[in-house]
């Protein structure tokens, strides 16, 4: 499986399975070894969806190298600033998940505070420096939370994971992310569901045919040629067949600039600046 290099010299393959909404217990369990087993190589979990334990039972139990499997988590929003809090989630992370380390942990959302969330990305390089994250990043992070936050950190931020879909193509935000060497990871790449309705779907559709592709391989190969890393979820073991396909396929520049047109600057998740997390 291809991968891009993170700015720490760590390989994440490009290309793996989220778990939001997946479920818990032996759903998450048989959706991440049935991923697995077709050649996912990236697992995407959170604190907030409750099946890390479920999602380290199936990678142990996978039969394949720990050093094989790629896991991202991400720690859920903390109001107060209390970093004994932030230091036990962590902690649970890595205990429900039980596969020794994280290869890379996020902060899923940014606190309103700025200085809240320096103090919770210096208990991140803490975990970072002790090897219990390989490599330490953000989630739904806006160039104004990154801005602050560079001005603090002693280790460079490895990613950010956001929305980005046809209809949100963040292109802003991904021009602002590679020149500050942060690797941009997709989350919704099918926008929940909006992208089979028209008249978006048409032009997709469009496009897609010329490569023999359905319109979420031709998403997530979008994203791959843009350089960013994808995750999409699915619960169906066709749909992740279908998927994982979506890696082999290769768009023009013209294509890839066809669906970017398609951007309507429509967020379809929180907004990083008004999130229920913090009300």
């Amino acid at each position: 499986m291809k991968t891009y290099t993170l700015n720490n010299g760590i390989k994440m393959p490009r290309f793996g399975l989220g778990t939001f909404l997946v479920g818990q217990n032996e759903s998450a369990y048989d959706i991440v070894k049935t991923a697995l087993k077709i050649g996912y190589r990236h697992i995407d979990t959170a604190q907030a969806y409750g099946n890390e334990k479920d999602i380290g039972r199936a990678i142990r139990d996978s039969g394949i190298p720990r050093e094989e499997i790629f896991v991202t988590s991400k720690l859920k929003g903390h109001k107060d600033g209390d970093m004994k809090q932030v230091e036990a989630a962590l902690e649970q992370s890595l205990k429900d998940l039980d596969i020794g380390y994280i290869d890379l942990m996020l902060i899923h959302w940014p606190n309103p505070d700025n200085d809240i969330n320096v103090q919770i990305w210096q208990v991140f390089e803490k975990f970072y420096e002790k090897g219990d994250f390989k490599a330490i990043g953000l989630s739904n992070f806006l160039i104004h939370h990154i801005d602050h936050l560079l001005k603090y950190a002693k280790v460079h931020p490895a990613a950010n994971q956001v929305e980005c879909h046809p209809i949100l193509t963040q292109i802003a935000l991904e021009k602002y992310l590679k020149t500050n060497d942060i690797q941009m990871i997709s989350y919704g790449p099918f926008a929940r569901g909006k992208v089979f309705e028209e008249p978006t779907k048409g032009k997709l559709e469009a496009i897609a045919k010329h490569y023999g592709a359905s319109i979420t391989q031709l998403i997530i190969a979008w994203g791959l040629k843009r350089g960013i890393a994808m995750i999409p979820k699915s619960v169906h073991k066709d749909r992740l067949i279908e998927n994982f396909k979506g890696q082999d396929i290769v768009l023009t520049d013209e294509d890839v600039e066809k669906i970017n047109d398609l951007n309507r600057g429509h967020r379809l998740y929180s907004d990083p600046d008004n999130n229920i997390n913090y009300k």
